[in-house]
């Protein structure tokens, strides 16, 4: 997928890639339940969103995710082989759990109902126009088109047993039975005045549940057309019906407003209700055959499993997946690790989600002003409910030991701690003593930040207060200011690492620093607007400041200035977050888009654009995912930083850049697919490769790993510790084996031609026995060019090092000549300033082994002196830099305390 805009480039250059979507598990569309004979395991697939999700009913782990589709799918329905999803007037068969192999395209008007039918698959659109497919040609194989006065459908069902027939119910309460074959209506049932919305196969055939809008459920037999049963259920229309197919004869029906009945049908009476099973419309239901589970999914964002396994009838829920029901509204990343994301959304949950997989998600639950009598009432007419959490601030330190999180509540004055490790409510209410009793409506908490150590939490109010709690005992240990902090509404509040300063920020404009202890105000800073939120990186002490007038600023709270202005978003900054080493500063804002902020360079270096405004944001303490919560949206979606594993420019946007739209990722795991094209366009995005010197009055150094050259005079040593106790044995030869050449990089020996008519006459040259190294130091006596044999010498090892130095030595095979054409070659590599350390290293074995042939030839002790001097010059230099330095750095240091 397209990744977001930077570097000037295309879409394909971003900063950030989508990567995953967490915390999305099922939408409004019924589920449907396939059985896998191969691997005889029971399947639910629900969709959510664009794509259709598979679990396996045995732990409700995802299996599979399908491809994303073009818009949100609306209907669903499966066969053996296949999952069909629609959206529009289209829908697509999806095999395997993944990918789209047939796309059937005839409707004028939205589909609402899909039926698979042996070879075929019937779908019926909200204009009232029913089309039978053929399934592999994805050809029309009939057409029916009722008058939508008179019947219009709105449920289809294939009764068991019967031949090439539907069975078709309408809003208007009349059922029909047809002949798909012949194209036949077979018979008219009269049906009872009412909307039917659900048909349901009983185990027993040719009886039929049909569901109606005013809650009654009529157990028919369709063969004789008279009513069986009927039941009634006053929590509004019916959405779902299932029957219990391991020998309960139980029926069980869902409702708008998210409770379950369970109906006997012997006794024809109401056995149980499962209430608050979802705290929306039940979208899906059905027993698994032969087994007392119940699946259901609703619009909350939630697939459970009931198991019948107890006294009473009734249900429990054996195992769930669920998200936030409502848009999640903060996100942070918990812990260190980078693997948890606590999120608080707008239906007054607070969940933990995992990076890693999703059986490590943890519900912290719901707040609640008094749980006991919560779990009394129900969730539908709970009282002591808290609001939605608006803030939150967590800490690992001490969270096994007493409660980790403080968070405050929409409009609410009383602030609430959780515990991470039991995953509930905590035991403490912070708020100020005076409240204990009164509670002020206009009076509510804005801010919270907990210490690094997880022992003090501070909280700001929409008065200016600012307290301080001890989060062990809750109790109160002091507040900033005599009556109060600030003037107007305390918009942002931060403690640094070290428990030294808090730092308030009020909607009167001031930021304010405080002694975190003794709570003395220790400086104040007037900003040019009023800002909306603040942000602290506690290990660099950087403050990023969020205005109202859209700009952003970073404060150093060192110097207590402000060190640099962003200015960029069209819209209300909804949040920031830090990359961790401080360089980065990422803001979101009601102009949708995403801008990630360079703090050395003051640059803007990515931005991107979406098509819902993200509310809150968050980076990973390992820098390797950006996660975001969006307008509206129930997941929490993850984009990967290109620039850990792929070439990325951060270079500076131009000021007429323009976002490229991106599309939020999918629950599937996305590759990051980098466009070759544009990279071979973009010049800025082509890798820089560093020259061997960069300047050449710069003293550089090899890239050589130390074992090449910190050892060579030391040789001798080594080889003692290292002598085998054993001679050498020959290992058995691997005919299979390509022959190499021995030394520190491998190359093949070059086949050995057999010669039959060898000569027996001896080649002088033969027994010369003249290396590459010396050969090459020979020539370069005539030509002045010593690259050649520095080459040469660089890929040697150490002890290949030394025997070829000892060989330059007229005793060696060598001559004086060549003697001085490796001082001459030193000399050179002294004068360009590179290898810098080889040089060094390659002289002091030379001296070592040949120190009196230098001193008893001229030639060579003239040539040496005059190395010496540049040696010395070189050293000089280098001390004064040296000393330059570190003169700099003392004083910076002096000065800065």
């Amino acid at each position: 997928m397209a990744a977001g805009g930077g570097g000037g480039g295309g879409g394909g250059g971003g900063l950030f890639a989508g990567f995953r979507a967490l915390g999305r598990y099922s939408g409004h569309v019924p589920h449907v339940l396939r059985y896998h004979g191969r691997h005889r395991e029971f399947y639910v697939a629900t969709a959510v969103g664009r794509s259709v999700h598979t679990y396996n009913v045995k732990k409700l782990g995802i299996v599979a995710v399908s491809n994303a589709l073009l818009q949100d799918i609306t209907c669903l329905a499966a066969d053996r082989m296949l999952i069909f999803a629609s959206y529009g007037d289209v829908f697509h068969a999806v095999a395997r759990n993944k990918e789209v192999v047939h796309t059937y395209k005839g409707h004028k008007a939205r589909i609402h109902l899909l039926q698979p039918f042996g070879d075929h698959v019937i779908s019926v659109d909200v204009a009232n126009v029913l089309i039978v497919w053929d399934i592999q040609s994805e050809e029309e194989y009939l057409q029916v088109v009722f008058d939508k006065a008179t019947f219009a459908v709105s449920a289809i069902l294939h009764p068991s047993t019967y031949l090439n027939k539907i069975l078709l119910g309408s809003e208007q309460g009349g059922l029909q039975l047809w002949n798909i074959r012949s194209n036949k209506l077979l018979y008219s049932f009269p049906g009872w005045g009412l909307g039917v919305t659900t048909l349901e196969q009983a185990p027993a055939v040719d009886v039929v549940a049909v569901g109606l809008v005013s809650g009654h459920i009529i157990v028919h037999n369709i063969k004789f057309d008279e009513t069986l049963m009927k039941f009634q259920q006053d929590w509004g229309p019916i959405t779902a019906i299932s029957f219990r197919t391991d020998g309960h004869p139980v029926m069980a029906a869902g409702s708008p407003v998210g409770h379950i009945a369970l109906w006997d049908l012997e006794e024809k009476k109401l056995i149980s209700q499962m209430r608050n099973a979802h705290s929306t419309a039940i979208g899906g239901m059905s027993f698994v055959p032969g087994e007392p589970l119940l699946i259901t999914n609703g619009a909350d964002n939630a697939i459970r499993v009931w198991i019948f396994d107890g006294p009473g009838g009734t249900g429990r829920v054996l195992r769930s997946r669920m998200g936030h029901s409502a848009p999640p509204t903060k996100i942070r990343y918990h812990g260190q690790n980078g693997e948890q994301i606590l999120s608080a959304g707008q239906d007054g949950t607070l969940q933990s989600f995992s990076t890693v997989h999703e059986r490590f998600n943890k519900s912290l639950g719901r707040g609640s002003i008094n749980k006991k009598k919560s779990k009394k009432k129900g969730l539908q007419h709970d009282t002591m409910a808290l609001p939605p959490i608006t803030a939150f601030a967590s800490e690992v330190a001490h969270q096994s030991d007493w409660d980790g999180i403080v968070a405050c509540h929409q409009g609410y004055i009383t602030c609430t701690t959780w515990n991470y490790q039991k995953t509930s409510m905590g035991i403490h209410k912070l708020r100020p003593e005076e409240f204990s009793k009164n509670k002020p409506v206009d009076i509510y908490a804005t801010a919270v930040d907990i210490t690094s150590c997880g022992n003090f939490a501070v909280i700001g109010m929409s008065t200016g207060r600012v307290d301080v709690y001890n989060m062990q005992s809750g109790l109160h240990r002091g507040c900033y200011g005599k009556e109060r902090a600030h003037e107007g509404s305390i918009r942002g509040l931060a403690v640094d690492g070290l428990n030294q300063l808090t730092i308030t920020a009020g909607s009167e404009g001031l930021i304010k620093f405080w002694k975190f202890k003794t709570k003395d105000l220790v400086h104040s800073t007037d900003l040019s607007s009023s800002p909306s939120g603040i942000l602290l990186h506690r290990d660099s002490g950087i403050l990023g400041i969020a205005f109202d007038d859209f700009s952003i600023s970073v404060f150093d709270i060192e110097t207590r200035k402000i060190v640099r202005k962003f200015s960029g978003h069209h819209g209300r900054i909804n949040d920031m977050t830090f990359s961790p080493d401080g360089r980065w500063l990422i803001t979101s804002s009601m102009d949708c888009t995403i801008k990630t902020w360079d703090l050395p360079s003051g640059c803007l270096i990515d931005c991107f654009l979406l098509d819902s405004a993200a509310v809150s944001l968050t980076m990973s303490p390992t820098g390797d995912f950006l996660a975001s919560a969006h307008v509206d949206d129930l997941g929490i979606y993850l984009w990967s930083n290109r620039s850990l594993y792929s070439l990325v420019s951060l270079r500076p946007l131009p000021a007429d850049y323009e976002a490229s739209m991106v599309i939020l990722p999918g629950t599937c795991p996305l590759e990051d697919v980098d466009v070759a094209e544009g990279e071979e366009t973009c010049d800025e995005m082509i890798e820089y490769d560093s020259p061997e010197q960069l300047g050449e009055q710069l003293v550089t150094l090899s890239s050589l790993p130390e074992s090449r050259w910190k050892n060579l005079l030391n040789l001798d040593i080594i080889k003692k510790k290292n002598k085998p106790r054993e001679p050498p044995k020959v290992p058995t030869s691997a005919p299979f084996f390509i022959p190499t050449v021995p030394g520190l990089i491998p190359r093949y020996a070059a086949p050995e031609q057999e010669n039959d008519a060898q000569s027996k006459v001896v080649n002088i040259g033969v027994l010369a026995q003249k290396s590459d190294f010396y050969i090459h130091l020979e020539e370069a006596l005539s030509t002045n060019k010593y690259a050649a044999p520095l080459n040469v010498l660089k890929d040697l090892g150490p002890s290949n090092i030394e025997i070829e130095l000892r060989s330059l030595a007229p005793e060696g095979g060598g001559s004086v000549e060549v003697m001085l054409s490796f001082l001459r070659m030193i000399g050179m590599m002294l004068n360009k300033k590179y290898n810098f350390e080889l040089a060094q290293a390659y002289l002091a074995l030379y001296l070592k082994l040949h120190l009196k042939i230098v001193s008893s030839e001229p030639s060579l002790l003239e040539e040496v002196s005059r190395l010496s001097t540049q040696l010395e010059e070189t050293w000089i230099h280098l001390r004064t830099l040296f000393n330059q330095s570190l003169c700099v750095l003392t004083y910076m240091k002096s000065a800065l305390l």
